[in-house]
């Protein structure tokens, strides 16, 4: 534990260096690093981690190797703009404990940039938020990564363990990046991913399989429809039927540890649709894209399985087939009691003079890829943010500030530090 002189210190470079941090965070904003468009934005990470020292590593993702992995998530774009950017620093005398602090630089759409208050790239403060596409999800917390080792630094310590600050892509749709970090050697005794949690700590979370449905018809014009077969009716059908499967899966939740109070653990969205191919002729046919959860410990080739069953037996009297477009992940439990979790709740503590909660999550977190492919703990623990993936998305800035603060303690109590004579 650390004694507080030293957290004393550590806390107050973070103060000191915060409206640096907010600045850079704005600028990782302005980076509009939507899928496969990352490239400016982890140039920015790149050059970030060059002026602080780090040995920085920078690969596009091998397509190969990931799709050899359980954990790959098959892609729909090219793999040759896909890079993840690592940074590392060796300490020279190994003594304390690694740690890998992990954040993704992709985004998701911003839907009609109208709709918002603030414009989406703008990265506006107001109220004490910060509003912006991605600001919470995750780009303060990739700031807080590099922040809070800088205030480690800054307070005149050394850390004595290897840390590696990972910018990864494909955290949104298949969790490749991070997967591509660990098939690239890249482990530690834990990982800190500091996503927008509400300044707590994730304890559970599902599992997710993106899918696409295709729905075939037979074309007629209007004049004849009683000849012709609908296929953007029958997709209805179909969906009903997902919709029956997912009622299913949630009425199982009580059997499925840490979720049984869970209101809906297991979410099915129908997230694109389009079919058809002209107003007056009957469509042929209609694809949907899906994005539904699973427990942890329910195998991911198992749900599609049962998926692909109900889309057999429906009877939509159309022909249905089903491809996998994203994640093919599971879900994982962070397992209370390791030596991660107790020191990050010393950090929250002293930071935020109370007790560190944690929290079941229905949403979809690269903390599996440590957890279950390298029995790290993964500590995904980040700022309160609101409005992720939604219109005006914004993060509070005091919690960023809480959290990093939580972060540098975290890292120069679980690495250690040594002060330099």
């Amino acid at each position: 534990m650390l004694d507080p002189d030293t957290a004393r210190r550590i806390t107050d470079a973070v103060d000191a260096a915060f409206d640096r941090q907010l600045q850079f965070t704005a600028e990782l904003v302005r980076h509009p690093s939507l899928r496969a468009a990352e490239a400016s934005a982890q140039d920015l990470m790149a050059a970030q981690f060059r002026e602080r020292g780090l040995a920085v590593d920078r690969w596009t993702l091998d397509g190969e190797a990931l799709s050899a992995h359980v954990g790959y998530g098959p892609t729909t774009v090219a793999f040759e703009d896909l890079t993840n950017v690592v940074g590392t620093y060796t300490a020279s005398e190994q003594r304390g404990r690694s740690l890998i602090l992990n954040g993704h630089i992709d985004v998701v759409p911003t839907g009609p940039e109208e709709t918002w208050e603030h414009h989406p790239w703008d990265a506006v403060v107001e109220d004490g938020w910060m509003y912006g596409r991605g600001v919470g999800d995750m780009k303060a917390g990739l700031a807080a990564n590099l922040f809070a080792f800088d205030a480690v630094l800054a307070a005149g310590f050394t850390p004595a363990a290897t840390i590696h600050l990972q910018s990864v892509v494909e955290e949104e749709c298949t969790g490749n990046g991070s997967l591509a970090a660990l098939q690239r050697g890249y482990t530690a005794d834990a990982v800190v991913i500091p996503e927008p949690e509400e300044n707590m700590l994730v304890r559970a979370n599902v599992g997710v399989i993106w899918f696409r449905v295709r729905v075939s018809g037979k074309p007629t014009h209007v004049r004849e429809m009683a000849s012709g077969f609908n296929a953007i009716d029958a997709a209805y059908t179909v969906m009903g039927a997902l919709r029956e499967l997912e009622t299913k899966w949630n009425s199982d939740r009580g059997n499925h540890r840490y979720f049984e109070d869970v209101d809906r653990p297991i979410n099915l969205n129908i997230g694109m649709i389009s079919g058809g191919d002209w107003p007056s002729s009957v469509p042929s046919w209609c694809e949907f894209d899906v994005r539904v959860a699973l427990y942890p410990g329910i195998s991911a080739a198992d749900a599609w399985e049962e998926i692909q069953e109900c889309l057999r037996t429906t009877d939509s009297g159309a022909a249905v087939s089903a491809e996998r477009t994203g994640f093919f992940s599971e879900g994982y439990v962070l397992e209370e009691g390791s030596d991660a979790e107790a020191v990050l709740a010393a950090a929250h503590e002293k930071t935020f003079g109370s007790a560190l909660q944690s929290f079941t999550t229905p949403g979809y977190l690269d903390g599996r890829v440590f957890a279950l492919y390298a029995g790290i703990p993964a500590l995904v623990y980040g700022p309160v943010s609101e409005s992720i993936h939604g219109f005006d998305e914004r993060v509070h800035l005091e919690s960023v500030r809480k959290v990093t603060k939580t972060i540098a303690l975290f890292i120069a109590d679980w690495c250690g530090v040594t002060e330099p004579a």
